[in-house]
């Protein structure tokens, strides 16, 4: 896999300064955590998984989640999990008769129920994982928690390499009185295995359930006062530099066209600057189809220390990956920062003239900062993420 791969060779040396760097489900697990992106969810009920995966359909894709969980009716629950072996079973004989190599599959998962389905799935599938990234953990806590990833360790040996991802998206976790508890208890049993986690996601459509709330498309999962109050305390207790995690930023709903009440936030003036009239229509296409609040949203995840979002429709892919692109300016104090860090200088003014670099408290976000443009790639000082996003079209209109 490597992000932005089916862009032509022109045009990745039109926009990347720096190209993304391929990655498997074998690579490090450090550069792994990042590596993620836009991971879509799909049902197990999807009938066409496999031969999607194999013919290359989404060729944005990286990484996704074939659910067993809430996507999944309970009474199909069984011809779910027959169906998930199936999809295996066909992309594991694709990898065992090279139709399918292991560069151009994309980081798979499975969402479980609960332990106990994590068990019997195991068990089915047994060399089929192979296939496999890892396993979602829905509705995990201290207690499910134990259970989950002592399965996990079981399966784990020199041929099968699976990592887990649990969802914080408990009552004890969004409730005030016993949040902390909560996640503490949470952050130690993660901490003995470590080696195991990928990521830690959050489940806010299961935490605005809760309290009967649901965002709508003007606004940003940051806005929801609760959700808000919450996503602190758990980048808070795990986005430290001290053992902290790569966090994945909560699901964004909407993907159609409705009546707004609120002008959208995506500005005109990159667009129209840059592409003129088309970059104008480019625009309003993308806010025609939700995708201004995306990458709103998006960029507070950044701004947050949030690497990655679960999306549900493919059309999300692309606007998530150009947005977690490391700017120029952004590779550069990264680069400056880092070369400065044994003591040589406390603080360096930035190559671009604009801000001051501390080399001690901006460290952890250098590192950060040089695994997101490894997986990423870094733009062009001259591009950004429009670039991504409107410049097929215009390559298409002058073919």
């Amino acid at each position: 896999m490597k992000h932005f791969d089916y862009e032509s060779s022109a045009r990745k040396n039109k926009i990347f300064f720096k190209e993304p760097e391929n990655f498997t489900k074998y690579t490090d697990k450090e550069t792994l955590s990042y590596a993620l992106g836009a991971t879509l969810y799909m049902p197990a009920t999807k009938t066409s998984i496999a031969q999607d995966i194999i013919g290359r359909k989404y060729t944005e894709l990286t990484s996704m989640v074939i659910d067993l969980e809430d996507a999944v009716g309970d009474n199909q629950l069984e011809e779910a999990e027959r169906m998930l072996f199936e999809h295996l079973r066909v992309l594991y004989e694709a990898l065992e008769d090279q139709i399918l190599l292991v560069d151009d599959l994309p980081l798979i998962f499975v969402r479980v129920r609960n332990p106990e389905q994590l068990r019997q799935v195991t068990a089915q599938l047994s060399i089929y994982q192979r296939v496999l990234t890892g396993y979602v953990f829905p509705k995990f806590s201290y207690e499910t928690g134990k259970k989950y990833l002592a399965i996990l360790e079981e399966q784990n040996d020199k041929d099968i390499v699976l990592y887990g991802m649990p969802i914080l998206e408990t009552a004890e976790v969004i409730y005030k009185e016993t949040r902390m508890s909560a996640l503490l208890s949470i952050k130690h049993l993660l901490d003995a295995h470590k080696h195991l986690i990928l990521n830690v996601r959050i489940g806010a459509t299961d935490f605005c359930g809760l309290f009967g709330i649901r965002r709508n498309v003007d606004t940003t999962i940051y806005d929801v006062a609760l959700i808000r109050d919450c996503l602190t305390d758990i980048l808070n207790v795990f986005n430290r530099q001290e053992n902290g995690y790569v966090i994945s930023g909560p699901v964004w709903e909407f993907f159609l066209k409705e009546e707004r009440v609120f002008k959208p936030k995506l500005r005109m003036t990159p667009f129209r600057d840059r592409y003129g009239r088309m970059g104008i229509e480019k625009r309003n296409e993308m806010i025609n189809h939700y995708i201004d609040g995306l990458i709103n949203e998006v960029l507070l995840d950044k701004l947050n220390g949030i690497v990655g979002k679960t999306i549900i429709h493919p059309t999300h892919i692309k606007p998530v990956h150009a947005s977690y692109t490391v700017t120029h300016e952004e590779y550069v104090d990264a680069l400056s920062i880092l070369a400065n860090s044994e003591g040589q200088v406390g603080v360096l003014k930035s190559q671009y003239d604009n801000k001051m670099n501390e080399m001690k408290p901006h460290l952890y976000w250098a590192k950060r900062m040089m695994l997101q443009a490894k997986i990423f790639g870094v733009y062009h000082e001259d591009q950004d993420f429009t670039s991504l996003l409107v410049e097929n079209q215009l390559h298409e209109v002058k073919s």
